[in-house]
């Protein structure tokens, strides 16, 4: 049967065989990074996605031959330290994804290039074990919330010097300030008054929370709340750790798999009482739905995750097509630069955000399909900030400038990250408010 040459069909993402012995075979991954990257080389149709591409393709042009035989392997890392996971080269770039023969995967082929040459060389170091340890960063920096929120502060210019030195965090980033009342604390004081509700007659969800939700933006659970029980939805909310995205973009997929098993074995007993799962953030709902199958494709208890989890503006799009769904009642006077995050689009839904706001009246939404730069650490580390920044104007751009501008998005650190550079590149003191979708529509809802 001849190749099929790209193809319209959907791309099929192969398992990561990491326990495998080629796998972590350096001599094996040097050719598999020289097979994708002469390919890459032939094609070029990513050089306009991401800093990694452009910095593949200079090392070949400057290179002696003026092809990849020439180039040294060591200069590898330049690639890969640009590369945010984001997966769209995989999912709509690249004409050689599978089922191609070519069988090109190359946000996967970084993954295992860090896990070889970075994890089982030399692991993980005391500071990026801390750091990507989402949970411990989490309580602590709740509990101790106003001091830890003054250190982190921009204007506390020589903690956040320090805090570079020894973190590799850029003193200019902006990062995300932690809620000294995280959602764990107060659920049990907010779900169980609302919830009268006919169980044999509604929806039933558990929505895990996520570790940026809980411990850093309990509004955005309590507006998912809010607007489930008004369309007679059953809530119920868990949160036993982290999905393990920030150990999954350092590579650590030891760990990762580890954090799958035990977090999908909770979850399970829910979907076994007939609960669907909510994720808030899209890119813990790619974990559920994608990237811990692909880990470990033969666990039972991952599969039915999987195909139980949707993501909050996924689901209340279903909702919408019910006749009884409450459209919002009031109108908002916001002009909104709705970005669409890049974990959404690879999970492959559509727009599912700017879906689910048509049921607020009289909204104006700019949607900004751009990358926004931020990438999870990328966007914060000082050899990788530029680079966040850099691709971060490129959105930034395409938000109107006016009084009643919010900037929304799936992904909290995404708007965050969008909201400093559009301050920067406006000559703006203050920043742009930002929202997740999901509290837009619940604002749009009366309280009676």
């Amino acid at each position: 049967m001849p190749a099929l040459e790209g193809g319209l069909g959907a791309p099929i993402r192969h398992p990561l065989n990491w326990k495998d012995k080629a796998f972590v075979d350096s001599e094996s991954l040097d050719a598999e990074m020289r097979r994708v990257f002469d390919v890459c080389h032939s094609c070029r149709r990513c050089f306009n996605l991401c800093d990694s591409f452009p910095r593949l393709f200079d090392l070949i042009d400057e290179s002696e031959s003026g092809e990849l035989d020439s180039v040294d392997s060591s200069s590898f890392s330049k690639v890969e330290e640009s590369c945010t996971l984001c997966d769209l080269c995989f999912l709509s770039k690249c004409p050689y994804v599978p089922p191609h023969e070519f069988n090109i995967d190359f946000p996967h082929l970084i993954l295992r290039y860090r896990y070889v040459e970075k994890i089982k060389k030399s692991g993980l170091s005391i500071i990026n074990r801390i750091i990507l340890n989402t949970d411990l960063t989490g309580k602590i920096g709740s509990y101790y919330a106003p001091f830890i929120n003054w250190i982190f502060s921009k204007k506390n210019i020589l903690t956040r010097k320090i805090i570079e030195f020894f973190t590799g965090i850029h003193r200019n980033a902006r990062l995300p300030k932690f809620n000294f009342r995280p959602f764990e604390k107060i659920k049990k004081k907010t779900i169980y008054k609302q919830q009268n509700i006919d169980l044999s007659n509604s929806r039933k969800v558990v929505i895990y929370t996520t570790c940026y939700v809980n411990y850093n933006l309990p509004d955005v659970a309590l507006a998912a709340l809010k607007v489930l029980n008004k369309n007679n939805v059953y809530v119920e909310f868990i949160y036993p750790e982290c999905c393990g995205m920030p150990k999954l973009e350092a590579g650590d997929l030891q760990s990762v798999t580890e954090k799958a098993k035990r977090i999908s074995k909770k979850l399970v007993s829910w979907i076994d009482k007939g609960y669907e799962i909510l994720t808030l953030t899209p890119s813990c709902g790619l974990m559920f739905k994608s990237e811990w199958k692909l880990l470990d494709p033969e666990n039972e208890n991952i599969l039915k995750v999987a195909n139980a989890t949707k993501d909050i503006c996924e689901y209340v799009v279903e909702l919408t097509k019910d006749e009884s769904f409450i459209t919002g009642s009031q109108n908002l006077e916001k002009n909104i630069a709705l970005h669409i995050a890049c974990h959404t689009k690879a999970q492959n839904i559509g727009i599912k955000s700017a879906e689910m706001l048509k049921a607020v009246p009289n909204i104006k939404i700019n949607i900004i399909d751009k990358c926004s730069g931020h990438g999870g650490s990328f966007g914060v580390k000082k050899d990788t900030y530029p680079l966040a920044k850099k691709y971060g104007k490129m959105a930034a751009r395409k938000i109107s400038i006016s009084d009643d501008t919010i900037i929304a998005s799936e992904c909290p650190l995404a708007a965050q990250h969008l909201s400093e550079t559009n301050a920067e590149i406006n000559s703006n003191k203050n920043y742009t408010k930002t929202y997740h979708p999901i509290e837009i529509l619940a604002e749009s809802y009366t309280d009676e």
